[in-house]
């Protein structure tokens, strides 16, 4: 269920990076790519708990950590979007991947050669200015106030410390600049869809077995669909 899968670097060194496998290992074989960031903390426990149902149901999952992700030991400061993107792609080639489903702000990594969802996606500009308008009230709190615009000119000169992740200066500007890839073969997930309030909201992490229901069962008779 947990191993390690090998991330090329820039350069040809080779990063060892966690991953989880959940179902069968033949057959389709979803990539999962959770929000980045915060958001990610707060819905690791919901799509683990996605992994278990679709594994019931007979379908694999893997869910990858990246550079700069959870345990890895490279630095989150040296990392960029661009990297990301290539890293994702070699994660699901790695675990042979045949489709994907990306949430929230994930969805801007998602490999262009898959097919499948985006959950909710969010573009990272919108990650952003969450992220920001974070500090910007961190800052009130304790007699330090500062501006958004003296915040995104820090991220885009310095880097800046946004909700705990120190994100450097290219990683911030391409975040300004990402969009979720749209086409057919990637089909949308509304929350509506899937049923009470976004988990990506609460104050901590949390799970919803009818929501957990509900995103297998989309996935599910997608999967039957094409198959027909």
């Amino acid at each position: 269920m947990i191993g390690t899968w090998p991330c090329t670097l820039p350069g040809g060194r080779v990063s060892e990076e966690l991953v989880l496998r959940f179902g069968e290992s033949s057959g389709p074989k979803i990539l999962i790519i959770p929000p980045l960031f915060s958001e990610h903390n707060l819905m690791r426990r919901q799509l683990v708990q996605l992994m278990r149902k679709l594994a019931d149901a007979g379908i694999g999952s893997v869910l990858p950590d990246l550079p700069g992700w959870n345990e890895s030991l490279q630095p989150l400061e040296t990392q960029t979007l661009a990297f990301w993107r290539e890293a994702m792609a070699q994660a699901a080639r790695a675990n042979g991947a045949t489709h994907v489903l990306a949430v929230r702000s994930g969805a801007v990594l998602t490999p262009p050669a898959l097919q499948g969802w985006s959950y909710a996606p969010q573009s990272g500009a919108k990650l952003l200015r969450g992220m920001v308008r974070a500090r910007t009230i961190a800052s009130r709190e304790t007699g330090q106030p500062e501006t958004s615009e003296d915040i995104y000119q820090l991220g885009r000169t310095q880097g800046a410390m946004l909700a705990g992740w120190r994100i450097g200066v290219a990683m911030f500007s391409e975040l300004e600049l990402a969009e979720p890839p749209k086409h057919d073969a990637l089909v949308e997930i509304k929350q509506g869809q899937v049923g009470g309030p976004a988990l990506w909201l609460r104050a901590e992490a949390a799970e919803d077995t009818e929501q957990v229901a509900s995103l297998a069962g989309i996935i599910n008779s997608g999967l039957a669909e094409s198959a027909q």
